[in-house]
């Protein structure tokens, strides 16, 4: 049998046969795009060499994929079938990327371990790396696959997944398909000095490899020496493909209002299609009649699979909130019993954490300055790094993203981060993998994968923080489906409702405020390493007759204070709720309570304007009405920023005399 830089005429033949069924799927996908049978479509077309010679080193099922969405060829080399790309190009139930949840070529299927895919660009980078340092800790020999445009390392994500896998040398295999052009900008505006491969040049523990991408022989050469050095831990490798686009940059965009007829020219010249054909044919490996009997063949096979594909039923209707969140059950609490007196919040966190570690060799711990000998600015993870140790309690890079980023990849590998983003003040860096990736995962995979990633963040003020250290998010976060939070207001609960969170099957946003973390009224006794307390279920801190107070955080502490000035003043007594929870929120709870006082009020620490007091009291205002003896009434901190004097900070924050006030007005209606 001959052989052409040691592959075989079949094998070769078999990397055709993917090529161009990669290529006959674009054009028989923008067919049916004019036919009006789908509404978008973006293509593989000249990208499919790099990208075969790039699956020729993987090993399908066993290594990890993270694609994006001109990755056709791989991910048919990788085990997803023609069929399965039409159901996904036309949106059908049955399609196994997303169930019709997303645009066409956002890939996914677990069976092959190619992992659900997004929109943003970028994004995907920080995942790989953290699917990689869960390799590192099973002390398998797997390797990661992620890939891209060259538009995408623009995104600080590229960057800081380049800086993360090189400092740990991680077996990551970046996959750079420059085809010159980020939709309608070229690389030359992109990118200082117009090399994706030089910028890369300062990593150390980073191999970077530039190839023809439309040569199938050179590209997979230089993937063939990535993979062998990353399954070796020598670290990761940026392989850097000069690939041709041989189609717009999708069916909304047309190139030939920004590239010349010259370029479009060029760039078909070097289809790699037909440069495997040349080479092939041209050393004696197979003959013409050999690929165009494999055309042949693929035609009628593309056209059969659309066909089959049309007549597949689409999603229906009442599914399209399916799998927003886990359908798991939770696990149960065990009998509370006290093991301490008292103990601060603070410890709470830190026993909970310890505990938790203790029940799950695969949960980690990380975030910046969080490992021991500090242990957190705030103490909370003292003593985690000397317990358990370097490998699952350790400092991150000062990157916010590439904590969330990273903590997905892990969490996809069946791996549990528990992550920590100091202040939340800053967790804006990361929000578009919490709300564009970490959130939607179970949704847009159609509950194929799951991302249970604890997120530990401090809020609130009082404590003289100023603007950059004294945030409240609560009302950012409540707008987003897919993510569970959890606010405690005590030591007990904190410790109860974060052992819950380490155990849940959902991502967690878990708000500490920092100004409870040894405020001496939230000590509680310690409940033991048994007791786990539910998300959604409230808790009646204060009964009373005459008024409702719907409440969380600290905001707990100022609502007793302004409910003992109104027991004293108007000789009502007032019954205080504490949601602990927000998402979900127990209702319940509020409307016995309403039914019993007739009259309600909202007390939060984030702004008035779209606070989650707006929410709580359209929620009551819809669902309760007819229980009402006056108007919805809210207290929360003014539409501002906070400032750091003292005088300015309790001018913006809520005060116990603000809640007073409004409960004397509510309670003379």
């Amino acid at each position: 049998m001959p052989r052409l830089h040691g592959f075989t005429k079949k094998r070769l033949l078999d990397v055709y046969r993917i090529m161009a069924q990669s290529r006959k799927l674009d054009e028989k996908m923008l067919i049916l795009l004019r036919q009006g049978k789908s509404f978008f479509h973006i293509g593989c077309s000249g990208h499919e060499a790099a990208q075969l010679a790039a699956a020729e080193v993987m090993r399908p099922a066993e290594d990890w994929a993270y694609p994006y969405y001109r990755d056709l060829a791989l991910c048919l080399s990788l085990g997803m079938t023609g069929r399965e790309q039409f159901l996904n190009s036309l949106a059908r139930d049955e399609d196994p990327n997303s169930g019709g949840r997303q645009m066409p070529a956002h890939y996914c299927n677990k069976d092959v371990r190619i992992v659900s895919q997004s929109s943003p660009t970028a994004s995907q980078f920080l995942q790989a790396v953290g699917c990689a340092m869960a390799i590192v800790r099973e002390r398998t020999k797997e390797v990661v696959y992620v890939s891209s445009g060259e538009g995408s390392t623009s995104e600080g994500d590229y960057h800081e997944a380049l800086n993360w896998a090189s400092r740990e040398r991680l077996p990551v295999i970046f996959h750079i398909e420059d085809n010159k052009y980020a939709i309608s900008v070229h690389v030359s505006e992109q990118t200082a000095g117009g090399s994706v491969h030089d910028m890369a040049a300062g990593y150390e523990h980073l191999a970077r490899f530039q190839v023809d991408g439309t040569d199938f022989f050179e590209s997979h050469l230089a993937f063939q020496k990535a993979a062998d050095r990353a399954r070796k831990g020598k670290g990761p490798s940026v392989v850097v493909s000069d690939v041709v686009r041989l189609l717009s940059h999708s069916s909304s965009d047309d190139q030939r209002k920004y590239r010349s007829k010259k370029e479009l020219e060029d760039d078909k010249k070097r289809d790699p299609i037909l440069r495997l054909r040349k080479d092939c044919i041209e050393v004696g490996i197979a003959t013409g009649k050999d690929f165009d009997k494999i055309d042949l063949e693929i035609a009628a096979q593309v056209d059969a699979d659309a066909e089959w594909a049309e007549s597949r039923p689409h999603p229906a209707p009442e599914t399209a909130t399916d799998h927003v969140y886990s359908n798991n059950t939770l696990p149960e609490s065990g009998e509370k019993k006290i093991v301490a007196e008292k103990f601060v919040m603070v410890d709470a966190i830190n026993h909970a954490l310890h505990e938790e570690m203790g029940n799950n060799d695969k949960m980690v711990i990380y975030g910046e300055d969080i490992a021991d000998d500090k242990g957190g600015v705030f103490t909370a993870t003292k003593g985690l790094t000397k317990k358990f140790g370097k490998q699952r309690v350790f400092n991150s890079p000062l990157a916010e993203s590439s904590i969330v980023g990273t903590a997905i990849g892990m969490a996809c590998a069946g791996w549990k981060p528990v992550v920590e983003i100091q202040f939340c003040d800053y967790i804006w860096y990361a929000m578009m993998q919490i709300r564009n990736e970490l959130a939607s995962i179970r949704y847009r995979s159609n509950n194929t994968w799951s991302c249970p990633v604890v997120i530990r963040v401090t809020v609130g003020g009082y404590i003289h923080g100023g603007l950059c250290h004294s945030q409240s998010i609560d009302g950012y976060f409540l707008h987003m489906p897919g993510v569970r939070l959890a606010y405690p207001s005590n030591a007990e609960d904190a410790k109860g409702l974060l052992k819950m969170a380490c155990r849940m099957d959902d991502p967690v946003i878990f708000m500490e405020h920092k100004g409870l973390y040894r405020y001496a009224p939230a000590t509680t006794p310690e409940p033991d390493e048994n007791y786990l307390l539910p998300f959604g279920q409230a808790r009646v801190v204060q009964e009373g007759n005459d008024l409702t107070i719907v409440t969380f955080g600290m905001m707990v502490y100022k609502s007793l204070e302004a409910a003992k000035t109104v027991a004293s003043t108007a000789g009502a007594s007032v019954e205080i709720i504490d949601l602990r929870t927000l998402n979900p929120m127990d209702m319940e709870t509020v409307r016995a309570s309403i039914e019993k006082t007739n009259k309600v009020m909202v007390v939060h620490e984030d702004n008035l304007t779209n606070g989650p007091g707006a929410e709580i009291s359209a929620i009551i205002a819809d669902e309760f009405f007819e229980l009402l003896d006056g108007p919805v009434r809210r207290v929360a901190s003014k539409d501002s920023h906070i400032g750091f004097s003292p005088m300015l900070e309790d001018a913006i924050l809520p005060q116990t005399e603000e809640i007073v006030q409004v409960a004397e007005e509510l309670l003379e209606y």
